[in-house]
């Protein structure tokens, strides 16, 4: 590996490595200040790490997030900030479950059918906000956050009894989905490992490609630097930035299937929230990087799953959602200190390398004039 790209890989780990030591220092603190042991908590929930059935409920938090994080990194590689991942994952999530529950085709035909309604309804869902960015100007961050109290309430309707709602208990659910649309796991030592962890190891796989690979990808990200510049290459920007809240949203719309296809079967109240939100702070931390995506999922799995244990041994378990917003804090600042200071070798390498050919064409000269 060439020294240039030894240093660019030096520069994308500082980031979220001085975040996590902030992070871990600032809460030990916090524990300190309250009178706790600072060392004990990560000492309960490391062990819980060992156990194969919290090993099993990581991976299987994780292949969620990593999904949504995906989604959330396409917006940020075009410099657009999608808030309203959690409201295209639960509005498709929920039309999803609707359809699987009123459509009974053989597995080959139901399973796609499943994926490509959820992929159409989060790509719609987040189409709108593309439009109104590219026609009126209207900021992705206000559009997604109004669509994502829309779908809110969009989910809240469809769901009564006297529309599409099945009560179960005191749940208002969408009713249980054709086993055609089920989704078998993994069957592991800790219990069953979601099947479609193949899903989001293909997504990751995508993303690298198209982003890094394609002339798409170049596209969308020299849009995202400057659509101007851009635009005097030849690239439709607007375009491009209602491709990517396109694309970003489809994305959004398959997070929520290995959880609905391979576990619940059903939408409900009790279907998770705040998926979007997070996957903000995990692209944030892997720094949109799919490695580094899957690295910062395993993180926030880990702090989801291990923390519960924490109550039995008199520690509040919200330690870790302080932690969560401190990672996310201190990864912003710190990512624009190692720019900084990356800004500042280049410039100096830069200096040196013109100094140098200054040099060498002041003693090309001298030896011509004698």
């Amino acid at each position: 590996m060439k020294k240039f790209d030894k240093e660019r890989v030096l520069l994308a780990l500082a980031g979220p490595a001085m975040a996590l030591v902030v992070a871990v220092a600032l809460t030990s603190i916090v524990l300190l200040i309250s009178g706790k042991n600072p060392f004990e908590p990560y000492a309960i929930m490391f062990e819980q790490a060992t156990f194969s059935d919290i090993q099993v409920l990581i991976i299987n938090q994780a292949t969620m997030y990593y999904i949504a994080a995906i989604a959330v990194a396409v917006g940020f590689r075009m410099n657009l900030f999608n808030i309203g991942v959690d409201g295209q994952y639960r509005l498709a999530a929920m039309t999803t479950a609707l359809v699987g529950a009123h459509v009974a085709l053989p597995n080959f035909l139901q399973v796609p059918l499943l994926i490509l309604v959820a992929m159409l309804t989060g790509a719609f869902w987040a189409g709108i906000a593309g439009i109104l960015k590219t026609t009126r100007g209207v900021s992705e961050v206000v559009a997604t956050i109004m669509l994502n109290a829309i779908a809110t309430s969009l989910i809240a309707w469809l769901t009564l009894p006297e529309n599409f709602g099945v009560l179960q208990g005191n749940n208002s659910t969408t009713g249980l989905m054709a086993e055609s649309g089920w989704i078998p796991g993994f069957e592991v030592a800790g219990g069953e490992i979601y099947g479609l962890l193949v899903l989001a190891v293909l997504v990751g796989f995508a993303y690298w490609l198209v982003l890094g690979r394609t002339r798409f990808g170049f596209d969308l990200r020299a849009t995202g630097a400057s659509e101007s510049a851009a635009a005097a290459s030849g690239v439709n920007a607007k375009r491009m930035v209602f491709m990517a809240m396109v694309i970003s949203g489809g994305l959004a719309g398959i997070s929520g299937l290995p959880l609905l296809l391979g576990d619940s079967h059903t939408f409900g109240l009790t279907f998770p929230a705040g998926l979007g939100f997070t996957a903000i702070g995990i692209a944030l931390l892997g720094r949109n990087h799919p490695v580094g995506i899957i690295l910062a999922s395993l993180l926030w799995a880990w702090l989801d799953k291990a923390s519960p244990e924490l109550d039995f041994h008199d520690y509040d378990k919200e330690i870790t959602v302080i932690m969560k917003g401190l990672i996310v804090l201190a990864v912003v600042i710190c990512d624009e200190a190692v720019r900084q200071w990356g800004l500042k070798r280049q410039q100096q390498r830069v200096g040196r390398e013109l100094a140098a050919a200054a040099r060498k064409s002041k003693n090309t000269e001298e030896v011509a004039a004698r």
